[in-house]
């Protein structure tokens, strides 16, 4: 049985949940500009969620170890 940390609580957990709902609606990102480097806001606004989710995910596990 492990025992609770004092490190954190779960509440951290729904920070998870930013990325799923920043992703959520297609609507509110679908377009071309503004471009980024010739790349459409389409697939950067994604690219830049996968970062910011690993980004979150490390920040969570090191705030619930």
């Amino acid at each position: 049985m492990q025992e609770k940390s004092s490190h954190g609580s779960r509440w951290w957990y729904l920070v998870l949940i930013l990325p799923f709902i920043a992703t959520l609606f297609p609507q509110i990102y679908n377009s071309m500009t503004p471009a980024l480097a010739g790349i459409p806001f389409f697939y950067w606004y994604q690219l830049l969620w996968v970062i910011i989710t690993g980004l979150l995910t490390i920040v969570v596990y090191y705030l619930i170890r």
